[in-house]
């Protein structure tokens, strides 16, 4: 196994100053110079690669609320996205595990975007000929992204929430040939981990440089996510560890309510809202469950991407040439409806300056120019009017709408749709099903983190 190309451990990339010295080195200098080199597993962290922690406090003229509300950025991660995260450990997990070796297995990764997109980093980078499938209405850039890294793609119909082709794709690639493996993140708790572990500790490292800065009481009074794979809202379990106060919510598109009210539908919040409930979503453990629209997101992506919207931000509401850039590279769709969500908890919680709201930008803009183009040729060209008209209903006009507690008979229904994709279809157990109820469940996944990184060290050899 020593042979086998190896990554950090759940730690290095909670830490990555634990990385020994020469192997760090070698990674930083890899980040622009080969950006494709394996070494770069060492770069999967949430920092800027120059100490820092990578996150953005989202300035209060955006939001509009009293509370702080910080963005963990995707930006800085391999792929410029820290799905990639996931991948990795999904992948270095199963690998570990023996279950994957490469030149004797292509593996597959089932996505709706930035987890295809870093598995087809990952893979390739890990020695796998490495196949995603993706619906064929997802932007252009994330199939260029595919390939680029080196990986194939597979189309299947439909769009953002037609995961159910997905799976029908899997199934058919698995009864195809032996050496397809399947590297689920809807199911793969390599995934869980990552944002459990790693996420979620860095939301208290945050929490605590804040706290020196005078922001916020040095605690997390949220974390709030909208939900793909249900991956990153694992870090709300950490998060509630640390602060039993802190709630989690989580996130879906009104035009697919799935968890809200058993609803379905398309929609265009592309890495979300996949209309079902992920095998790894610790659903007895929400807080709320809250709705946003599709198209305010896109509309909101534009005033802040758009020269436009950007001299309205400066000139109209007064903020920095700095924030208005740094605000025009970190967001793709999904980031702007965990913003919106963001003020909305804000909102109904009635939170004030002392309270620290933690949300995702889960990739970048990098990704969503087409998205854009297609804005434009439906509503015209943006002017400052409508910048203005779009800022103030769709920021500052955050409603209390499309709210639901997570009381026990809302939990106990969120869980219960778990049955019909996983039983049903996929072939989970109605005993596993039933065992995910109880927090015993989730603490026994948590604690196979230390144990993986030890196995991790001994095969690594370093």
């Amino acid at each position: 196994m020593k042979n086998l190309i190896w990554g950090p451990t759940f730690e290095e990339m909670l830490n990555p100053e634990t990385i020994k010295s020469d192997i760090r080195e070698q990674a930083l200098n890899a980040l622009e110079k080969d950006p494709l080199d394996p070494i770069n597993l060492f770069n999967i962290n949430f920092t800027d690669h120059k100490g820092n922690l990578s996150y953005f406090i989202i300035p209060k003229e955006i939001t509009g609320v009293k509370a702080n509300i910080i963005c963990l950025l995707g930006m800085n991660f391999p792929t410029g996205s820290h799905k990639v995260g996931a991948t990795y450990s999904v992948t270095m997990e199963k690998q570990l595990n023996g279950e994957i070796i490469p030149g004797e297995h292509t593996i597959v990764y089932p996505s709706t975007g930035n987890y295809g997109i870093g598995g087809s980093w990952t893979g390739p980078r890990m020695g796998y000929d490495t196949k995603v499938i993706l619906p064929e209405l997802m932007s252009q850039e994330r199939f260029d992204k595919i390939e680029y890294y080196g990986a194939s793609y597979i189309k299947t119909p439909g769009c953002e929430s037609s995961v159910k082709e997905i799976y029908d794709k899997c199934w058919e690639l698995k009864r195809a040939s032996n050496s397809n493996y399947i590297l689920n993140q809807f199911e793969s708790f390599g995934n869980y981990m990552f944002h459990y572990y790693v996420t979620g500790n860095t939301i208290a490292k945050i929490s605590e440089e804040l706290k020196g800065k005078g922001i916020g009481n040095g605690r997390a009074s949220a974390v709030v996510s909208s939900m793909g794979s249900s991956g990153t809202i694992a870090s709300g379990d950490r998060v509630k560890q640390l602060y039993p106060e802190a709630k989690i919510i989580g996130l879906e598109p009104i035009q697919c309510p799935t968890l809200y009210n058993n609803g379905y539908g398309d929609h265009d919040i592309q890495g979300i809202g996949d209309k079902h409930v992920t095998w790894i979503h610790n659903v007895m453990n929400m807080d709320a469950i809250m709705c946003i629209d599709d198209m305010d997101c896109k509309k909101a992506l534009q005033v802040l991407t758009d020269e436009v919207g950007k001299q309205f931000l400066i000139k109209d509401i007064g903020l920095s040439f700095e924030d208005v850039e740094k605000l025009s590279k970190i967001f793709g769709i999904s980031g702007i409806c965990n913003i919106l969500g963001a003020i909305k908890t804000a909102k109904y919680y009635e939170l004030t300056e002392n309270h620290n709201i933690f949300t995702m930008a889960t990739d970048n803009f990098d990704r969503y120019y087409s998205v854009m183009n297609q804005i434009t040729e439906m509503f015209g060209t943006l002017t400052t009017t409508e910048a203005a008209v779009r800022f103030n209903s769709i920021f500052k006009g955050v409603k209390l709408d499309y709210i639901e507690e997570g009381t026990m008979l809302n939990k106990k229904r969120w869980h219960n749709l778990k049955y019909y994709t996983w039983v049903e279809q996929q072939g989970k157990t109605v005993e596993e099903l039933n065992a995910q109820k109880s927090q015993d469940y989730w603490i026994e996944k948590q604690q196979q983190i230390n144990e993986i990184d030890l196995k991790l060290k001994e095969v690594r050899g370093f």
